[in-house]
């Protein structure tokens, strides 16, 4: 069995894809925003659904940059509080 550092570098472990899927709340709210994003794309005209999908890429690089820099963060914080528990307390 793999330590899991290499099943992170051999791409095996995937934070970012893995709770997505699994959650009822999640499946269903994608469900209404692809629902209404193909009912807002009908009414639209052409040149509203240029403006409309650049909206959706924009929208999408911010969610990409926030989900990366909270993943971070927590990493991050786990890790302190990991060595923290393993550290002998200072003023014992």
């Amino acid at each position: 069995m793999r330590s899991i550092l290499e099943e992170l570098f051999y791409g095996n472990v995937c934070p970012n894809t893995e709770c997505r899927s699994k959650d009822k709340e999640v499946k269903e709210l994608m469900g209404y925003i692809a629902d209404h994003h193909s009912t807002l794309n009908e009414m639209l005209t052409d040149k509203q659904k240029e403006i409309f999908e650049k909206f959706n890429d924009c929208y999408d690089e911010l969610t990409d940059i926030n989900e990366r820099e909270i993943f971070v963060y927590a990493f991050r914080l786990g890790t302190r509080i990991a060595i923290e528990v393993l550290l002998p307390k200072a003023n014992s």
